[in-house]
């Protein structure tokens, strides 16, 4: 048998895992010095940082003035969990889902919640549900990206200006990497794990007038924990807004989302940084154009995610495997890059469908990306002849 020559590139940096994300290009514990440790959030100092963290995302992602923000626990899931369980429940609504993270709301609105009046437009892994089902007189809750299909909503063209319902966008593998019409959305919601690099555990919320008007008017019928809560007496919890946190967020990690930040901001803000997850992106779409053993997991290519991009292995020896013999494919794959340490925490999310997931975001230096671009093909062949020769 031929040997399988290893590529004579290796990327710089190895880290493409879709969450938490490759820091930021340059990023060093230095540039976190300024970090206010051992002082308490509500001091001046501390405030100071969280408002500076807010008022820097409205900057970059062009947020709308009359728009709040704020930092809230628990990374996107908490930020998630806090517009279902205080918005929900004043008209019926339509949940929205592709992919894990979206099913994952709507076991939660349905068994949690407990909603009877609950419209579930779905579709598997790789295409977008049909969106002109979808009726905007009714709450509306979506994923922007699906981070674990690697298919997005193109644009908000679908979302009608003179809507009834609020629309609840999940948007943590969106925001700073693509465009987004924030007049189209209520409630936007994040982690700064995904595109900016930074450390989880922290999630943001982007409130609507609209959305605030619904948490000002409307009393869901049922208890609300404490880190839920953006209201007081019939009123919005300003200081939420403005760098009062509901529970104490860890400083160092506000640092670090600021110094990111502040790097998006060098660079150009939300256009820079759309632009590399772009260039990023096409360096995967060309390697798989070019290659039929592989394919993008997204049909469509106007809905193909720029960061979390999802792949699978097509070649027909491999199809012909049942599907935990595909599985084990894909994670000899991944097991072999990683050995390499060449390609970090690149295996598809656990629910989704055999393959590979490249984290493509504005972190990611494109020289990098097309380093990597040869070891898959190495990765494939050497897996490949290792599988089959196995089964010979």
């Amino acid at each position: 048998m031929t040997d399988i020559v290893k590529p004579d590139t290796r990327p710089g940096n190895t880290h493409f895992s879709s969450g938490p994300c490759s820091k930021r290009p340059g990023w060093s514990l230095d540039a976190l010095a300024d970090a206010p440790l051992g002082r308490s959030h509500r001091a001046k100092v501390g405030k100071a940082k969280l408002k500076q963290a807010i008022d820097l995302t409205r900057e970059i992602l062009n947020v709308p003035a009359d728009y709040r923000i704020g930092i809230v626990p628990a990374s996107d899931t908490g930020a998630v969990e806090m517009a279902l369980w205080s918005l929900l429940g004043d008209r019926g609504v339509d949940m929205v889902a592709w992919e894990s993270f979206g099913a994952g709301w709507v076991t939660d609105v349905v068994k949690q919640l407990k909603l009877k009046d609950v419209r579930k437009i779905e579709a598997d892994y790789g295409v977008l549900p049909d969106l002109s089902t979808i009726d905007f007189d009714r709450d509306v809750v979506f994923t922007w990206n699906g981070t674990t299909s690697g298919v997005r909503v193109p644009n908000a063209d679908f979302i009608p200006a003179d809507r009834k319902g609020l629309t609840i966008c999940d948007a943590t593998s969106a925001a700073f990497a693509q465009d987004m019409d924030f007049s189209k959305l209520d409630v936007v919601t994040f982690s700064w794990q995904k595109v900016l690099g930074g450390e989880g555990g922290h999630g943001v919320i982007i409130l609507s007038p609209r959305a605030v008007e619904r948490l000002t008017t409307y009393v869901p019928a049922w208890p609300l924990p404490k880190i839920f809560r953006m209201t007081s007496g019939g009123k919005l919890i300003e200081g939420i807004f403005t760098g009062e946190t509901i529970n104490t967020p860890s400083m160092l990690c506000v640092e670090d989302y600021i110094d990111a930040l502040l790097w998006a901001k060098s660079l150009g803000g939300l256009n820079a940084l759309m632009a590399r997850a772009d260039a990023n992106a096409k360096v995967i779409f060309d390697f798989v154009a070019e290659h039929n053993w592989i394919a993008n997991l997204a049909v469509v290519d106007e809905t193909r995610s720029n960061t979390s991009v999802c792949i699978k292995i097509v070649c027909k020896d491999v199809a012909a495997l049942d599907a935990a013999a595909q599985a084990d494919f894909a994670k000899g794959m991944v097991a072999l890059l990683e050995k390499e340490n060449v390609a970090l925490d690149i295996g598809a999310y656990r629910d989704a469908p055999s393959g590979l997931r490249i984290w493509a975001g504005a972190t990611i230096e494109t020289a990098d990306m097309k380093a990597v671009m040869p070891w898959l093909k190495w990765a494939f062949e050497t897996q490949k002849a290792a599988v089959f020769k196995a089964a010979a």
